[in-house]
């Protein structure tokens, strides 16, 4: 499906407070927080000569999350980050001044943390990044996982010293779960959707993802004029989306919002001209976007400056993960995860059946995101056809040999 944005709101300026929170000053906050992160360092761009001459594209460029922080995918900014921000609001609160990112370590501050319990939904990389930064502060983290994450996966949010809690069901019936007995429980709901009456915390959990464009344009020799990212709830769409608008204003680019046939719920709200629920039929293999409803601050900021609304097929993605893995004319290695490529699918999709809606030519310069990298590794080998480990070497044996 291929939908352009005819919503009234579109290429309207953002609502003030989402403008305040994706703008400059919220992703300098963002960037002195990751100063304080001893394993912070920006993901590398790579380049795609070889795909951008097939697709017959000007430039195509993939951001690469799977890097990001230990945590194999761009989640790892949002959580951890809006957990450090509750707990110094918590302390400032508590102690009766004002206290920073500096003071976290601080005996006063950690015994706020310790006090604390933050919980979450997450289909696997979102409660990994929520429970990371828990451990890193001191406080206690509760991770509810639905029927459809993976034991890899749970594992691996376990080792943050995270409570797991299994939910039936997919992702959404956890997220009212989460919210049902963290209000019985007093805990804190770290979510990176949002909902009627909860907005500030997943606006902070975007806020964190607006440093992988600011990397980005840093990086990149220009601008870009085409941009395809991929979508679950909307948070990472959102934030990229918007921060552009603000930072390049009239000379934004082109932004297409990319989702999985089978969990489309940002072009369902694209359709209904407000978040609605969509049907859960049989589940997708992109895991990571499995979501049945958007957003509510994701798509405020979407219906203003998304451009296109696209969905692709589960061969498709597969298809991606194994392109990444083995690329052809020189191109860079990259390891995707089940849903880092979708923004790559959708370009493919995009070249074959929608160029001329998008001005896609050869002058084009199209960025993406790698949003995950194998955060499990044993279902990416069953893909793929080659363990992660496997496809990263022959990346190191071409490059020693180049």
């Amino acid at each position: 499906m291929f939908l352009l944005n005819s919503n009234t709101l579109h290429r309207r300026p953002l609502d003030p407070g989402d403008a305040e929170t994706l703008g400059i000053a919220g992703a300098d906050t963002v960037e002195r927080f990751l100063a304080h992160r001893d394993n912070h360092l920006p993901t590398p761009l790579r380049a795609l000569q070889a795909l951008a001459g097939e697709l017959g594209v000007g430039a195509v460029h993939i951001k690469d999350e799977g890097f990001r922080l230990g945590l194999g995918s761009f989640k790892a900014l949002g959580g951890a980050y809006a957990v450090f921000r509750l707990v110094l609001e918590e302390a400032s609160r508590a102690l009766g001044r004002p206290v920073d990112v500096a003071d976290l370590d601080r005996p006063e501050i950690r015994a706020v943390a310790a006090g604390m319990t933050v919980a979450c939904a997450t289909d696997g990389n979102h409660g990994r990044s929520v429970a990371q930064g828990a451990q890193l502060v001191g406080a206690k983290a509760a991770i509810f996982v639905h029927a459809g994450v993976s034991e890899e996966r749970i594992a691996a949010i376990a080792r943050y010293g995270a409570e797991m809690i299994r939910v039936d069901g997919n992702y959404d019936d956890s997220v009212r779960q989460a919210a049902e007995v963290s209000a019985e429980k007093g805990w804190t709901v770290v979510s990176d959707t949002s909902w009627p009456g909860y907005e500030r915390i997943p606006g902070l959990v975007m806020q964190g993802y607006t440093s992988i464009m600011r990397e980005a344009l840093r990086q990149l020799p220009q601008p870009p004029t085409h941009v395809f990212v991929q979508a679950g709830v909307g948070g990472i769409a959102a934030a990229v989306a918007g921060h552009l608008a603000i930072v390049l204003g009239d000379a934004r680019p082109t932004f297409i919002v990319v989702e999985p046939a089978r969990a489309a719920c940002v072009v369902a709200a694209a359709q209904a001209g407000r978040v609605v629920k969509v049907a859960h039929d049989q589940p997708t293999v992109m895991a990571m976007l499995e979501c049945y409803e958007a957003s509510a601050v994701a798509w405020r900021v979407l219906a203003r400056v998304a451009d296109a609304f696209m969905t692709v097929d589960e061969n498709e993605a597969v298809a991606v993960m194994r392109r990444l893995a083995r690329p052809a004319g020189g191109d860079p290695v990259i390891v995707a995860g089940e849903s880092g490529g979708v923004g790559l699918a959708g370009l493919i999709r995009a070249v074959a059946d929608n160029k001329a809606e998008l001005g896609l030519d050869g002058k084009s310069r199209v960025l993406l995101i790698n949003t995950e990298g194998a955060t499990d590794p044993h279902r990416y080998a069953e893909l793929v056809g080659m363990s992660p480990g496997d496809v990263l070497a022959g990346k190191m044996t071409a490059e020693a040999t180049s």
